[in-house]
């Protein structure tokens, strides 16, 4: 008999479902908080955010970015210093205009991103080149009155996210930091929370407002849309003259500094973490940013001094649990299955007598018995297997939703089964904006990007206007 207090709903046959129950049965987030597009979120979401956090920030810092906590209002005279951020953001702003019962006499923006705050700043900080190059990070919630419908942690109102904001001396000095960006978000969004994904440098009619060069991470659902995860952009230099930020070189000349911001939404990121890994049980979590690693069973109550004995030694290295409710062992066990926990540990009276204990592992799914004195080598063991197992099962499945494409015909049968087409393209220049708004408009879809990395060259024509091809691009469903 099906489990009805679990996950019903197929991944792959009914994903809107699927993710929907998920949220809710494993206590993600409650949606019944009484402004749309607002979340609370809950502690099994937050613990693994938490986490998440952690290792961006330590990346972060590694690499030469030191932390700031910036104001959550930013004057409307801030976003009106560059008239393409303004009109990029402005429908999406939240708008303050008074305090108590006084209006104020300039708005006030509930932050939609922080550049022109952050800028407000460098133009007080910077001021020669050993300065330079200045890199800063914040966490913060960022606000977007978003007016197409909103999807738990997909699409929100308030969106929870890091958000880096660098000064340059020059261009190329301001590249390789968006090199490093993207190589921030290998060693962290796939090495360590397992979600596959493709770099693109986005066309120009689909930059950040106020960017010279956008590039964006893609991740891939079993729907076949794509989310956007972390972005990272050369940022054009109209807003270092607008903020008036230049620095004195060597040689006392001075000039103007090149600006680089990138932003994980960590909300949103750990979406792909739910939806690449997990299955029609619930959750699974990488074991680093499981919000709980081990959980202890005791099938009889007989079992609880041994059960408190084994969290004792394995909470030295791991976060562990002992499950103390009520409810009958097969409901313990399907309830810490579906929220996603790495390793459960059910204590029988027969294994125990034995000195042997049973050991369920998600990433396998696959119980395994163990002699008592192994249990923590065996944690040990599996913790370093955990999220590579999770990694390589992830990497086959997006290795295999790229396709080929020589026309329109293709594209369409690519994105209806859920693949991201591949193909030649005019131009991801502005001059190339019709044929994009031809393949949206017939197939659902957008041209994503070019990848840095492709090795290929473009051959034949356009897949629309059968102009020649200069580059090859990605197409996808997006949300």
């Amino acid at each position: 008999m099906k489990n009805k207090q679990g996950i019903t709903a197929k991944k792959e046959e009914n994903f809107s479902e699927w993710f929907t129950q998920v949220i809710q049965k494993c206590e993600l987030a409650d949606l019944r908080y009484n402004v749309k597009g607002f979340l609370v979120f809950q502690p099994w979401s937050v613990l693994a955010m938490e986490k998440m956090y952690k290792y961006f920030e330590e990346v972060l810092q590694r690499k030469g970015h030191k932390p700031h906590y910036f104001p959550a209002v930013i004057p409307e005279s801030n976003l009106k210093k560059e008239s393409e951020h303004l009109k990029g953001f402005s429908p999406d702003v939240f708008w303050i205009t008074q305090g108590g019962n006084k209006k104020f006499e300039e708005k006030l923006a509930l932050r939609p991103t922080s550049e022109t705050a952050f800028y407000q700043m460098f133009n007080l900080w910077i001021r020669s080149y050993n300065d330079l190059s200045f890199k800063t990070y914040q966490r913060a919630n960022v606000f977007r009155h978003e007016t197409k419908a909103t999807r738990p942690f997909l699409r929100t109102r308030e969106i929870l996210w890091i958000e880096t904001h660098c000064a340059h001396a020059t261009q190329e000095k301001a590249f390789n930091q968006v090199k490093e960006d993207m190589n921030t978000t290998k060693e962290v969004l796939h090495d360590i929370f397992g979600v596959p994904f493709i770099f693109f440098e986005r066309p120009a009619w689909d930059k950040f407002p106020g960017a010279h060069r956008t590039f964006a991470a893609d991740a891939l659902n079993p729907d076949g849309r794509v989310i956007q995860q972390p972005s990272t952009h050369m940022i054009a230099q109209k807003f270092s003259k607008a903020f008036d930020i230049k620095f004195q070189d060597k040689d006392g000349e001075e000039k103007d500094v090149y600006m680089t911001t990138y932003g994980p939404a960590i909300s949103r990121i750990f979406a792909s973490v739910v939806i690449v890994h997990g299955d029609d049980k619930g959750l699974k979590f990488p074991w680093e940013i499981a919000p709980l690693q081990v959980a202890i069973i005791p099938i009889d109550k007989k079992a609880n001094k041994k059960a408190e004995a084994l969290k004792k030694e394995i909470q030295k290295f791991a976060s562990v649990e002992i499950d103390y409710s009520d409810k009958r062992p097969g409901e313990k066990f399907n309830h810490w299955e579906m929220k996603g926990v790495p390793i459960r540990i059910d204590l029988g009276l027969k294994d125990l007598e034995k000195k042997k204990l049973t050991l369920y592992r998600r990433d396998l799914d696959k119980k395994i018995l163990i002699n008592e004195k192994d249990l923590i080598k065996t944690i040990q063991k599996i913790s370093k297997e955990f999220t590579k197992n999770l990694i390589k099962k992830a990497d086959k499945v997006f290795e295999g939703r790229i396709k080929d494409t020589k026309n329109i015909k293709e594209i369409k049968a690519a994105i209806k089964q859920g693949a991201i087409a591949r193909c030649g393209f005019c131009s991801v220049e502005k001059d190339g904006t019709p044929c994009a708004e031809i393949i949206e408009k017939q197939t659902g879809a957008e041209v994503r990007g070019t990848r840095l990395d492709e090795k290929s060259k473009p051959l034949g024509k356009c897949v629309i206007c059968n102009k020649k091809a200069n580059h090859i691009v990605y197409i996808a469903r997006s949300y």
